[in-house]
């Protein structure tokens, strides 16, 4: 069993910003592999196979900076460990549209990843960061993560985001050193 979770913040206004690309990986990896995510306690979630290997995908419903709770207790539900658990979120320090893939480490500023790790108390489970670009000079981070993509920027988010189910896939079948060798190249074709 692997458990994905892709962070956002719930609400409309929310859906197509920057900080949201967790879940629009999310969502995008559901229609994939044909799996519909519901309502279900404090998460949108829906569980399926790839490749014969169970895998749940999730949404928390709580803000960003509170949703590690919410981890935890799919974890528990689930009865799998952190070591199962890939989080797919936004990350400013990449260009964007540039995948990594990471394995353990701290939170690099991000405050979902925070709330996780401060509620299973380890940092021991897989990211993969979807890069989103810094802000211009003089605009606030915040800011930023909360606006939408540019047009500018849709052409290569849209591509991201198919080689980040791409990832999810590999990460599924193959494990993470698999993924990372084969996505984190410098290269957008990642493959």
């Amino acid at each position: 069993m692997r458990l994905i979770v892709g962070l956002g913040n719930p609400g409309r206004a929310y859906v197509f910003t920057r900080h949201n690309i967790g879940v629009m990986v999310l969502e995008q990896a559901a229609a994939r592999w044909g799996i519909r995510l519901n309502h279900h306690g404090l998460a949108y979630r829906g569980g399926g196979d790839v490749d014969g290997i169970e895998v749940t995908l999730a949404q928390p419903l709580a803000w960003m900076n509170q949703n590690g709770p919410v981890v935890a207790g799919l974890l528990h539900e689930l009865e799998v460990g952190p070591r199962d658990l890939l989080v797919i979120h936004d990350d400013v320090d990449l260009p964007v549209g540039r995948l990594r893939i990471k394995r353990e480490g701290g939170s690099g500023g991000h405050n979902g990843i925070r709330s996780i790790q401060a509620a299973l108390q380890s940092s021991d489970f897989c990211r993969l960061k979807v890069g989103i670009g810094r802000p211009a000079p003089g605009e606030e981070t915040a800011d930023y993560v909360l606006s939408p993509f540019g047009p500018d920027d849709r052409v290569s988010v849209h591509e991201a985001m198919d080689r980040a189910v791409m990832a999810l896939e590999c990460w599924v079948r193959e494990g993470a050193e698999a993924a990372m060798n084969r996505f984190n190249a410098s290269s957008p074709a990642g493959a």
